[in-house]
């Protein structure tokens, strides 16, 4: 059974701890980094961690992940929103896909309830804040067990 997954976070998630702590929480993203890594550790999952704020470049990791990853979860942010070019690379990849949120993207702005990534994610989590990336990682740990059998 493989166990390897890759988080991919969208623009302006290198920034938590500083920005709008209201919605996302005083953690850091260094500290996040670290939490999921050792959570992947304590679970024997091979995780990659990875964040840009440049839309192609998330195109390209959910690309190559096509060959490197058992498993994707997704931060898109703001690119949730406005990202065909990323939605079309998620639909491309195939395997088990589950969307993040820190917030509750449903109780904030307008534009921001429509996600063009959650009909292709094979679920989703929200609004959970940090702990969301650790309930990630056990769900895709699941999902993949599940598969595998």
């Amino acid at each position: 059974m493989s166990n390897n997954i890759i988080i991919i976070n969208g623009p302006n998630l290198n920034l938590l701890g500083e920005r709008e702590q209201s919605q996302y929480g005083s953690i850091t993203f260094d500290k996040l980094k670290e939490n999921c890594l050792n959570k992947a550790k304590e679970l024997n999952i091979s995780l990659q961690f990875s964040q840009s704020n440049i839309e192609g470049e998330i195109v390209t990791t959910i690309q190559e992940a096509k060959s490197k990853f058992d498993g994707i979860i997704i931060n898109a942010a703001g690119f949730t929103h406005t990202s065909v070019a990323i939605r079309d690379a998620l639909d491309i990849y195939k395997k088990p896909i589950i969307e993040l949120h820190i917030s509750n993207i449903y109780k904030r702005e307008e534009f921001r309830h429509k996600s063009l990534i959650s009909d292709i994610a094979t679920g989703g989590i929200f609004g959970l804040g940090d702990n969301g990336y650790i309930l990630a990682i056990i769900s895709m740990q699941n999902i993949l067990q599940n598969e595998n059998r």
